[in-house]
């Protein structure tokens, strides 16, 4: 199994030389912290990956979890992972210091999860506690926050994000999980959910749901949904804890990410599970929003380091595999094979991996600090931050989670053969990162967010802000005679956009919704494609600036150079795939609009 499963080099050029994350040191709540702190996280989260996560992926998802007599069990090193996460402080790095945090920028606490899931993506389990107790934190009473925050951070109790109900999905409107009020202001919940990540095992004391339900009488539709806390054993009143109805009915058994448990939950199967309200009735939504948004930067993280860590299976494979002769040597057959990474189709492969994880992890990156920048900054600072960040948060999700999924395929098929056996990881890492793109709204349901919404939001304001963020690195590439053509290339496509959205706009000024958004999963395709050569453009920048003024070393220069040739490779194998995309956009004709009887027939 390769040994390599991230870059660190990558990530400190990311985090210092690209965004430079010491500059949010500027604002007073990150002001306790510098470069070194930052990179002592990383280092510690490194550490935890290497001896905890990474010696087990296969082991954590060749035993998953079972339910036996109403308790789910799962792989012992996870509850170590939790313990060790915890006692680092890393579950929640990024809280105040008056919760027990450390007050990190979200830029590192991304850069921590990206790396333990690289390591081992099914033991996927404390960035859901993280988004549950900031929830907590963020709309609940102190009192609840001191009940439940401590031992949630602590890696004690596991937090869980309980949304999905049978009949519901994705559509909340249709939640039915029903909150009667008690006398002592508590709530008694029933109902089922279902599909949630970490919704019951045996390596946290306690399971605290964050979970959606109608208080009786609201009103209908998403207004009338309400956010509780949920534990699993809840406090009696005189310092210990008793059961609190609520069964674990099933465990899904999944195609990948085997070592975190799906659960299928029932409330209230005895009339006694108690629930306790979070912030104001009717309200519920809203807040949930900020644990689905960030555990949307969570989900696009997972698939960027899924994918990192099999493009790294993949290129140490290429390296020590023989076979045939270099083709411009194919008719010496008395020489020795020659290592696959010398056949040029492999490097295109490794190319595009490299291009898609590390484009991927940049703008991962991006959204991280623009959330840091939203979270802190004031004023006009603050808002533009959000609205990009708002904008991007589609393209954050998707983006690393659709093409996440076609280069693990690219590092499997570099295997050939041995890709498709359990000899090798990549098997694994394709059945895991399937889910991704269907995780926390599915990439249609972002499609239809971005073009339906992002891009329309006050007149338009997020995509003219991004669009002048994009003007900048342009005009720094400019600056450079050998990045000019393709900072002019990124500048067609910005036009090309544009383009596409007068073509469309008239459909949703006149009421024609369903024509607008047809095709939105191809214009977020586009869209993505767009902001990420945006990311290869600001990386080959830096790149090239290093090269000017820093005389590198032999390995910093490869680096460097390995830089600017992957945007290289982006530009020219990637982006033009955005002409196909705005023909069909811009068609006139719509095909998916066809009756039930066309498809069946």
């Amino acid at each position: 199994m390769a040994t390599t499963y991230f870059s660190k080099r990558n990530l400190h050029f990311l985090l210092h030389e690209v965004f430079k994350a010491e500059e949010l040191t500027k604002y007073d709540y990150f002001s306790a912290h510098d470069r070194e702190t930052f990179n002592l996280v990383i280092d510690s989260a490194t550490y935890i990956a290497d001896t905890l996560m990474h010696p087990y992926l296969k082991e954590v998802d060749r035993n998953q979890p079972e339910l036996k007599n109403g308790q789910v069990t799962v792989h012992p090193k996870i509850k170590e992972y939790l313990k060790a996460m915890g006692e680092a402080g890393l579950i929640g790095a990024g809280f105040p210091f008056e919760h027990g945090g450390q007050q990190l920028p979200e830029m590192i606490s991304s850069c921590v999860g990206f790396i333990v899931m690289a390591a081992n993506n099914g033991m996927m389990y404390t960035g859901l506690t993280s988004g549950a107790a900031h929830l907590i934190t963020s709309f609940g009473t102190p009192e609840l926050s001191e009940a439940y925050v401590p031992n949630l951070l602590a890696g004690i109790w596991q937090g869980t994000m309980a949304l999905t109900e049978p009949q519901a999905g994705s559509s909340l409107s249709d939640v039915t999980t029903s909150a009667t009020p008690q006398p002592d202001g508590s709530y008694k919940i029933s109902g089922q959910k279902v599909f949630i990540s970490a919704g019951d095992h045996d390596a946290a004391e306690n399971i605290i749901h964050l979970m959606l339900a109608r208080i009786d009488g609201a009103p209908k539709g998403t207004k009338g949904i309400s956010l509780f806390v949920v534990p699993k054993y809840r406090p009696d009143g005189a310092g210990g804890y008793i059961d609190n109805d609520v069964t674990s009915t099933g465990v899904y058994h999944k195609m990948g990410q085997k070592g975190v448990p799906a659960m299928h939950l029932t409330m209230g199967s005895n009339e006694n599970t108690i629930g306790y309200l979070v912030g104001q009735p009717h309200q519920g939504l809203p807040y949930m929003f900020q644990m689905m948004n960030e555990a949307r930067i969570g989900v696009g993280m997972t698939a960027a380091a899924i994918s990192t860590a099999a493009y790294y299976a993949a290129l140490q494979y290429a390296k020590e595999r023989p076979q045939s002769r270099r083709l411009n040597q194919k008719g010496l057959l008395d020489s020795p094979q020659t290592p696959i990474i010398n056949h040029p189709d492999v490097r295109r492969m490794l190319l595009f991996q490299k291009a898609v994880t590390e484009g991927s992890l940049s703008l991962l990156l991006e959204a991280a600090r623009l959330f840091d920048i939203s979270e802190v900054a004031e004023g006009e600072e603050k808002e533009n931050a959000f609205l990009m960040l708002d904008l991007l948060m589609p393209v954050a999700k998707s983006y690393p989670s659709e093409m996440g999924v076609q280069s693990v395929s690219q590092s499997l098929q570099t295997f050939g053969g041995y890709g498709f056996t359990e000899d090798f990881p990549v098997e694994q890492m394709y059945r895991d990162i399937r889910i991704t793109p269907i995780y926390e709204g599915t990439t249609g349901i972002q499609a239809q967010d971005l073009l339906g919404r992002k891009m329309t939001m006050k007149g338009g304001k997020a995509p003219q802000l991004l669009f002048q963020e994009i003007g900048k690195s342009i005009a720094e590439a400019c600056t450079h005679d050998d990045l000019k053509i393709y900072a002019d290339q990124l500048t067609t496509e910005l036009k090309r956009t544009q383009e596409v959205m007068a073509s469309l706009m008239p459909y949703a000024q006149q009421g024609d919704i369903e024509r607008y958004l047809s095709d939105a999963t191809l214009f977020l395709e586009m869209f993505g494609i767009v902001v990420v050569a945006w990311q290869w453009l600001k990386q080959a920048v830096v790149a090239k600036q290093a090269l000017l003024t820093q005389n590198p070393a032999d390995d910093e220069l490869a680096f460097y150079e390995g830089k600017i040739h992957t945007m290289k490779f982006f530009f020219h194998y990637e982006v033009p795939k955005t002409l196909g995309l705005a023909v069909r956009l811009k068609d006139t004709e719509v095909l998916t609009i066809v009756s039930e009887k066309e498809l069946a027939l």
